[in-house]
């Protein structure tokens, strides 16, 4: 059996891959630029694993000759193809950066994969592809219309368009599409979880950036939507369930062609919901202001999770208590990240 290739393997998503991995007995090759990680993650992981990557890269995907020489030098079986940028406010302020990063990355990729015959590919794509649903469309399945309302949502549907026809050309390849909820939390350990540079853009991790004291408050944008609390409700997953759905992705990619899959829990928490928990987890309140509503923000977005379970034999794990006790531990210790 050869080697799994992670791409964006120091990341938050790509670092618990890598552990779940190693740790499951495969051989994994990883690639990064380090430009939002750091090489301590996955100096963390081979130590929390007891075992090490056959390589690790610090390369830029879209370096087409350092990429076949990747393929050239190892024997790959498949990829999981965990790098790009990821937020969504960065996007709509710099939309052609997301689009050569992320398209022009996955192009290059997608060529040396073709060059060296690895045509299995996991890749981690978004909810944000069903863009701001209504409240009638919820829970979303894999046959809700897809409508991305970012740059950052429409680098994520067109690679799965890109894979999906590339599937449909060439019946020897076979992909799958995880389109992940809300990951938050981090390993038990608290040896590797998320290291946001700058402001976070997500929820629990500035949370938790209140909680450590590097932030005064939390704010909490608009608490009139029509939900039991008045504020926004998502579908928050553990990264540790996450990534162990890659695993179970790869059994997949033994049949050929395109499948999407979401991957979240079908349990919708609000704003409020999180505040509580991870007030729950930290021991102490978690001071928070409303502000008003956002642009943009769907009141509720959660998934349906009947096809993992039937496709994958996948399901989640860990509820949000679970999840903001995991985060913490790794924030506390790891207060500036890595």
């Amino acid at each position: 059996m050869g080697a799994v290739l992670v791409t964006g393997a120091a990341g938050y998503i790509g670092s618990h891959a890598c552990l779940e991995l190693l740790e499951a007995g495969y051989d994994v090759v990883g690639l990064d630029n380090y430009d939002n990680s750091s090489p301590e993650a996955i100096r963390r992981v081979e130590e929390l694993a007891g075992r090490s990557l056959v390589a690790m890269y610090e390369m830029d995907l879209r370096d087409r000759e350092k990429l076949n020489d990747v393929f050239s030098n190892h024997e790959i079986d498949s990829v999981m193809h965990f790098a790009g940028l990821k937020a969504v406010g960065e996007s709509v302020a710099e939309p052609m950066l997301y689009y050569d990063t992320n398209i022009g990355s996955t192009l290059a990729l997608i060529g040396a994969m073709s060059k060296a015959n690895v045509k299995k590919m996991v890749f981690s794509s978004s909810c944000t592809v069903y863009g701001s649903p209504t409240v009638d469309q919820v829970p979303l399945t894999e046959q809700t219309p897809l409508h991305a309302v970012s740059p950052y949502g429409r680098t994520k549907l067109l690679i799965e368009e890109m894979l999906s026809d590339l599937c449909a050309a060439d019946p020897e390849w076979s992909t799958v599409s995880l389109r992940y909820f809300n990951p938050i939390g981090a390993h038990s350990s608290g040896r590797i979880g998320d290291a946001p540079n700058g402001v976070p853009n997500n929820l629990l991790p500035y949370i938790m950036q209140v909680a450590v004291g590097l932030r005064d408050a939390l704010q909490v944008f608009g608490d009139d939507y029509p939900t039991s609390d008045g504020t926004c409700i998502r579908d928050y997953i553990h990264v540790v369930d996450l990534a162990r759905g890659h695993l179970d992705a790869l059994g997949l990619l033994e049949e050929p062609g395109f499948t999407p899959i979401n991957l979240g829990t079908g349990v919708g928490s609000s704003v409020l919901d999180v505040v509580n928990a991870s007030s729950k987890a930290v021991g102490r309140e978690i001071p928070y202001e409303i502000k008003p509503r956002r642009a943009g923000d769907a009141t509720a977005v959660y998934a349906n999770p009947q096809n993992a379970r039937d496709a994958l034999g996948w399901k989640a794990k860990f509820d949000l208590n679970d999840m903001c006790v995991d985060h913490w531990n790794w924030q506390k210790n790891n207060p500036q990240g890595y």
